[in-house]
């Protein structure tokens, strides 16, 4: 069964080979064309389709659209945009300066009756109407990171940002805007998977303006007789990604749960993507090997599914991956002294029968060896790449202290007592940077039952000592109260956190001679817990009775009056599409990623796929509540930043 990045990328090979079936023998020679990008289209091609598969299809040049082009005849040009009108005055422009012989158009999202008109006009005052070839509406305005994993936005994420949806001074027409940008997508997503979801999620939230939105757009598509895109669903032979059982489409706000986004992490993936800014799977590392006196450039590593070891330990704890990179080495230097020691074993001497059998059994060993040799390269590269990426984190763990980070806020949120009184930690100069102690001490906000206004005040007197901005406190405390008005739910309650223990010292490490240092460092085991996010998906797939999810909304497209209260006597779901709206992380990620691994069973294949508006990591997050707290502060001078 294809994952919804398999199907993505073979939507868009489609769209590269001209949109035609691509041939299952790959032809000799395939057409050459050039391909003509946004920023939005590089965004989602740039994570699952790498230049030399680029190469490989055909695509001898891949240029933005808005850059200046030269005029490249008897090529075809796959244009890849969205309709906006700021593309299509650019590819009315290529069309009067005649760039191509040939226009394949693909756009993103549905091309208005009026714009295609505009367009229309536009090639015959050119006159080329005849090199139009195509003209096609793609349904893959989504970014893949992973088989299960897809957000909306990179570039200019700011637009569906938790800052963007929560403002106080948010025009009606501006909020509707963002709302269907995420509805067009989300329509895309499942068109691309060829499901129809049933929709949950809380009400009078932003997820309910986005489920009403989407039940409306996929209704009107499946009783379109000529426009429907679902005529491939489950129900008929080929169906969609899922099963014969539809999915569920758990739709959630960011609101329900701030202090997920701020906690510190302990696992490779989520590591990366706090301390190094992890970006489209690509992440720069400053190289450490640059002479002395040259500036140090950042060296950018792909990681991406060919990656065997990233794919294998990306969800992993630090120290174990530490370890795993260690042993990965050793086997490394292993394979390189079998051939070294192979070649010198093939100057044998003398001619007996004995010494021939030898060199031949050597012969086939050293050319077994040898062709050994790229994959050893490629595996050595690995090695070098990961443990550049371990070195940088390790040294932002032991200057930030992240493991002691982590270790208190598990604590915290478990309601375990500290070793150390929180006001001791705030004021502890050596104790992590400004950043962490205010992320730290916001968790403590959220998770504390009751906190006396007196500790308040001397809790942030300390962080204000050790240079923090309070501006996002202000946010958080509005924000806590409503939550806590709010029928369902207390804040300080849902957190369970996992706890943590430390085993003994990293003692792989450090009997190999590793070139970890990890003195210092407390090699934590994390008891497996779900986050909120988890706790609700698995209340709406096993449809159990439960205060908090029983008010959900239930609504179903295919009903041609549909209710919004769950029907009795639903079967459980196999498959889930959980949504964040107001921005996502990968510790969400991962613990969804955990749970499920754990319900699979032999008969029963369960998959979730996790998605959100935006991808941001803790500082970024900060960052918007610091400009949401700065409204609260001086509501008049607010403007968005």
């Amino acid at each position: 069964m294809l994952t919804l990045r398999e199907r993505q990328i073979n939507a868009i090979k489609q769209m590269l080979n001209l949109n035609s079936q691509q041939p299952k023998a790959l032809a000799a020679e395939p057409v050459w064309k050039i391909l003509i990008y946004d920023r939005v289209g590089q965004d989602i091609i740039s994570p699952i389709i790498s230049i030399k598969e680029l190469r490989e299809l055909g695509v001898t040049l891949h240029v933005q659209l808005h850059s200046d082009r030269d005029s490249i005849p008897d090529v075809p040009a796959i244009y890849f945009c969205l309709p906006t009108d700021e593309n299509l005055d650019r590819i009315q422009q290529d069309f009067s300066n005649g760039l191509y012989d040939v226009y394949h158009l693909n756009f993103l999202a549905p091309i208005t009756r009026s714009k295609i008109e505009n367009l229309a006009a536009a090639a015959l005052h050119a006159g080329c109407v005849a090199n139009i070839h195509r003209v096609y509406d793609q349904y893959v305005n989504f970014i893949s990171l992973e088989d299960d994993f897809f957000v909306l936005k990179h570039q200019q994420s700011e637009q569906l940002s938790y800052y963007a949806i929560n403002r106080a001074n948010t025009r009606d027409e501006e909020m509707e805007a963002l709302m269907d940008s995420i509805v067009d997508s989300l329509f895309a997503l499942f068109v691309t998977l060829g499901n129809v979801p049933i929709i949950r999620c809380p009400r009078n939230s932003a997820a309910e303006m986005v489920a009403r939105k989407l039940e409306k757009k996929l209704r009107e598509n499946l009783w379109d007789a000529r426009a429907n895109l679902f005529h491939m669903d489950a129900t008929q032979a080929g169906g969609g990604v899922f099963s014969f059982q539809r999915p569920v489409l758990l739709l959630l706000d960011r609101n329900m749960d701030l202090a997920t986004p701020l906690h510190h992490t302990w696992s490779y993936q989520a590591l990366v993507h706090d301390v190094l800014d992890l970006g489209l799977n690509l992440v720069y590392v400053e190289d450490e090997t640059a002479s002395a006196g040259a500036r140090k450039k950042p060296k950018a590593c792909d990681l991406d599914r060919n990656d065997r070891f990233w794919m294998t330990h990306k969800g992993s704890p630090f120290p174990t991956v530490a370890e795993a990179i260690q042993e990965e080495l050793e086997s490394y230097r292993n394979s390189e002294e079998e051939i070294k020691r192979l070649k010198t074993s093939m100057g044998i001497e003398g001619e007996s029968d004995i010494a021939f059998s030898l060199v031949n059994d050597t012969t086939a060993r050293l050319t077994n060896a040898v062709n050994s040799l790229p994959q050893l390269m490629e595996k050595k590269r690995l090695i070098d790449m990961h443990t550049k990426i371990a070195t940088a984190i390790l040294n932002y763990i032991k200057a930030r202290r992240l493991d002691s980070y982590f270790e208190i806020e598990e604590k915290v949120m478990s309601k375990q007592t500290l070793d150390r009184p929180l006001l001791d930690l705030l004021r502890d100069g050596e104790f992590g940077q400004a950043e962490d102690k205010l992320r730290l001490y916001i968790i403590y906000f959220i998770c504390a039952q009751q906190l006396p206004d007196s500790e308040q005040e001397r809790l942030k007197e300390a962080l204000q000592a050790a240079g923090c901005d309070l501006t996002a406190l202000a946010y958080v405390q509005r924000w806590k109260a409503i939550m806590n008005r709010s029928p369902g739910i207390s804040q300080a309650t849902q957190y369970e956190g996992g706890g943590t223990k430390t085993v003994s010292m990293f003692t792989k490490l450090v009997s190999q001679g590793s070139s970890f240092v990890m003195e210092g460092v407390k090699n934590l085991v994390v008891k497996r817990h779900n986050l909120p996010v988890t706790k609700i998906t698995e209340q709406v797939m096993e449809c159990r009775s439960n205060a908090e999810t029983d008010d959900y909304l239930y609504l179903d497209p295919k009903l041609l009056k549909g209710g919004d209260v769950l029907p009795k006597n639903r079967a459980p779901f196999q498959d889930a599409v959980v949504f964040m709206v107001g921005g996502g992380n990968y510790i969400e990620y991962q613990n969804l990623v955990d749970f499920i691994k754990q319900k699979q069973t032999s008969n029963v294949q369960r998959r979730i796929i996790y998605g959100a508006s935006t991808l941001t990591n803790a500082r970024q997050f900060l960052k918007e509540l610091s400009a949401l707290g700065g409204e609260i502060q001086s509501p008049s001078t607010s403007s968005a930043s």
